[in-house]
């Protein structure tokens, strides 16, 4: 399938399973209709995965080429102009790297079309011949020392892509406020960041000393990105130069420019690593709503996050929160905030039962983000599960935090109607692919399964806390992940991952009790053939608890009769992902 269709496909999906989220939402009376046109689209969805083929393009995107792995980046300095009236975008990247191997090809630089790069200049001295091929331009570098750091300044120009549908549709955005001044940003992750300047648009190498992001705007707007502002310099022909900043390894596709008429305002949270700067960009005709807002959400949300996860992982570069014409996305210290000012997801609750109705879902989630997806990154966007489930889940433990662990776990139950089960969570690597959008809530219900079998919430939690400590700034791989989760809980999860990330069939427990039910026999079946999770069961209210050990064959165990009520399917599902047989 095209590529082009490909995507026109994900965007009628999500389209399709939005109208299915309201109309489980609002009980319409054409819900069933709903589902059975979302099924379809599943099934197409599904077909489409089974059925695509790569491209060398998707190769040279998606992995790590020869020429893209002779040298490291270091850092990112990137200038940018944007013209609002013509959608015209000019500007340049500085990139600082170093030089890690003695085999060195041409450079490879991604920058999608329809911009164009003008010229290169290596060291600030001598220009350098570039060749294009799609959107992968190949520059001759003169052969250049081991370990040897130098810098090739990239002048680019053009029209860049318009996202059709932000976020989930890549490029600028030019729109205008309800008071009609312009408005302008970038939504990038899926497409890419060299979808608006030239870099190495692959995860897995970061620029390891920061990035700057100038912008040079018209002086009645404000430009605001990621990290610290550093400088603004008003000019002579009614532009103003502002120049922000982080200090932190960031990904690409989280450097970001916000232009509008914005203001601003602030707060110190003192969080476990002490004063944290919170800075919050509104439009001006907001503020009022957003200060009396904005400041509640987030104080909760961070304490919630440094309770389950640790210290927030950005305190150098600060923390903002920066309204957007969008739902929102989670751009590194800069997070983009569209969702109205309102508890949900712009008036969704997306469990349908209360809970997701009760908070901000962008704040929250997109903020979560800053620790699973910008402190740790995986290296390949197959991995994007490390991102998405990981911060899906946190949206649980935010509920949990604030109104009680039975909340948390009605409300992991709630979101997993929205479970598709179209194709893996894993993408395939090397290619640019990320794996199915049940990364979300697939992904948490895994979590969430595999922490009831662990059954020790303190363990849990530092197991949580470990991860963002021993993977922090880093690129990782998923195995990394799934390997750390394992060696501290003292258990082989590694077919639970395998199952949840690589199947979509859903694990059934086989339970049979004998004639007097003193006898438990049971078993996994509809899942491979190691898989072995355990089933951890408890009753507070008369103290009773068991538990199995499952594998694919058949086990038997003693049962007392307090212990019988434990085995209800319906109790066991609510916190297992599974399906219970008797």
């Amino acid at each position: 399938m095209p590529k082009k269709y490909h995507i026109l496909l994900l965007v009628i999906l999500c389209a399709i399973n939005n109208s299915f989220l309201s109309a489980q939402v609002n009980l319409q009376p054409n819900a069933d209709s709903v589902r059975a046109q979302r099924d379809r689209m599943v099934r197409a969805a599904t077909l489409a995965y089974q059925n695509k083929v790569f491209t060398k393009a998707d190769t040279i995107r998606g992995s790590i080429t020869p020429e893209r792995a002779w040298w490291d980046v270091l850092r990112y300095d990137i200038t940018i102009k944007p013209v609002f009236d013509s959608h015209f975008t000019v500007g340049n990247n500085l990139i600082t790297y170093q030089v890690i191997s003695n085999e060195q090809p041409s450079m490879q630089i991604d920058l999608q079309e329809p911009l164009k790069i003008d010229s290169i200049v290596l060291d600030n001295n001598e220009r350098l011949k570039f060749s294009q091929q799609g959107n992968a331009w190949y520059v001759q570098t003169p052969k250049q020392s081991l370990f040897s750091i130098h810098t090739v300044r990239i002048y680019f120009q053009g029209k860049p892509q318009i996202a059709v549908r932000p976020p989930w549709d890549g490029g600028w955005t030019f729109t205008k406020d309800r008071s009609g001044h312009p408005w302008m940003t970038v939504c990038c992750q899926g497409h890419g960041a060299s979808i608006w300047y030239p870099c190495k648009d692959h995860q897995s190498d970061e620029p390891d000393q920061g990035a700057t992001l100038t912008m040079i705007a018209p002086s009645n707007l404000v430009a605001v990105s990621n990290g610290r502002k550093i400088s603004e310099v008003k000019n002579q022909d009614g532009t103003t130069t502002t120049k922000w900043g982080v200090k932190s390894p960031i990904s690409n596709y989280c450097i970001i420019p916000y232009i509008g008429d914005y203001t601003s305002f602030s707060e110190v949270f003192h969080g476990e690593a002490g004063p944290l700067d919170i800075t919050y960009h509104v439009l001006k005709e907001d503020l009022q709503k957003a200060k009396d807002y904005m400041p509640f959400e987030v104080r909760h949300m961070l304490q919630s996050m440094e309770y389950w996860f640790g210290p927030y992982p950005f305190y150098q570069d600060g923390y903002q929160l920066v309204e957007v014409q969008h739902t929102g996305m989670e751009h590194q210290s800069a997070v983009a905030y569209g969702n109205w000012f309102a508890h949900g997801y712009r008036g969704k609750d997306l469990a349908a039962n209360g809970w997701g109705s009760k908070w901000d879902f962008i704040i929250v989630h997109e903020s979560g983000h800053e620790w699973f997806g910008n402190n740790i990154t995986s290296k390949d966007v197959a991995d994007m599960w490390v991102h998405e489930s990981f911060t899906n889940y946190s949206e649980t433990l935010y509920v949990e935090y604030r109104w009680g662990k039975k909340a948390g776990n009605e409300y992991n139950f709630g979101i997993r109607q929205n479970i598709r089960n179209d194709r893996p969570i894993l993408g395939r690597f090397g290619v640019n692919e990320s794996g199915s959008g049940d990364m979300y809530y697939k992904g948490s219900n895994m979590i969430h399964a595999i922490r009831h079998s662990l059954d020790n919430d303190s363990l849990f939690r530092s197991i949580l806390r470990g991860l963002n400590k021993e993977f922090y700034h880093k690129t990782v791989t998923g195995k990394q992940i799934e390997n750390y989760i394992c060696k501290k809980a003292g258990f082989n999860y590694l077919p639970v991952f395998t199952q949840y990330l690589t199947t979509t069939e859903i694990p059934r427990l086989d339970l049979h009790f004998n004639q007097d039910s003193s006898i438990l026999s049971f078993r996994w079946k509809n899942c491979i053939d190691s898989f072995n999770l355990p089933i951890a069961l408890h009753e507070a209210k008369t103290n009773t608890a068991i538990k199995i050990y499952p594998s694919t064959q058949w086990q038997k165990i003693k049962v007392s009769k307090d212990q019988l009520p434990l085995f209800n399917p319906d109790s066991i599902k609510f916190n297992y992902y599974i399906q219970v047989d008797f």
